[in-house]
């Protein structure tokens, strides 16, 4: 029995490990602003905000906490058939809780993350995506494209590429990404980052945050 005690042990450990061990996804890949291409569209989609919105994931060692934060407007530019361009912006006021169930406690996050520690909403109430480039891939049941765009947040732009299942029919897209990372320093939101800060022991907060797109647009 002493051999099951600790066998049930060391998978308890490695729960919690694995629990606080970070948001989960794939690294999307980073880089420089792109230029955006001047290739335009024979199809202009808008972007429907109400079924629309982005999923999101924090952690830090004692745990995680996840949301979501609203699409506020968009277009999609198609070509034969394929997204070449387009934009959406993000509403950074419109952040929501999903696992804190005080009210009092849920406040406080959001209104943090609303502060110039984090996001700084009162000084950059959006955040935007443009389309840089959308390449066809197979063998990905989660994915047919990688989309390729520049994230502006704050006050710092990069290219960021990520994989999407898009389809479009009856005059409708969707498009729904797999979660993937995005290191949230680049974007110049450093509060309780241990690769910034360097004593703030097991106080930190993990960089990298997960995303999960969900985009509905139609003619």
């Amino acid at each position: 029995m002493t051999g099951l005690f600790k066998f049930s042990g060391l998978l308890i450990i490695a729960a919690s490990i694995a629990a606080c061990g970070g948001p989960q996804g794939d690294k999307a890949q980073t880089g420089d602003a792109q230029e955006v291409s001047a290739t335009t569209g024979d199809v202009t989609m808008k972007v429907d905000a109400a079924a629309s919105s982005i999923e999101w994931v924090g952690a830090k060692p004692t745990g995680e906490h996840n949301g979501t934060i609203s699409i506020s407007e968009g277009d999609l530019m198609l070509k034969d058939g394929n997204v070449v361009g387009g934009k959406f912006v993000i509403d950074m006021n419109s952040i929501v809780n999903k696992d804190l169930t005080s009210a009092e406690d849920n406040g406080k996050l959001v209104g943090h993350l609303k502060s110039p520690d984090f996001f700084d909403t009162a000084k950059y109430p959006t955040a935007v995506f443009e389309i840089t480039s959308a390449s066809a891939v197979s063998g990905n049941p989660d994915a047919t494209h990688n989309i390729t765009g520049n994230l502006t947040m704050k006050d710092a732009t990069k290219s960021i590429t990520f994989p999407a299942k898009v389809t479009i029919e009856n005059n409708k897209l969707t498009a729904s990404t797999p979660a993937f990372l995005i290191d949230r320093t680049q974007w110049n939101v450093q509060y309780g980052s241990k690769t910034i800060f360097d004593n703030l022991k097991d106080k930190f907060i993990n960089d990298e945050i997960s995303l999960k797109i969900n985009l509905v647009a139609g003619m």
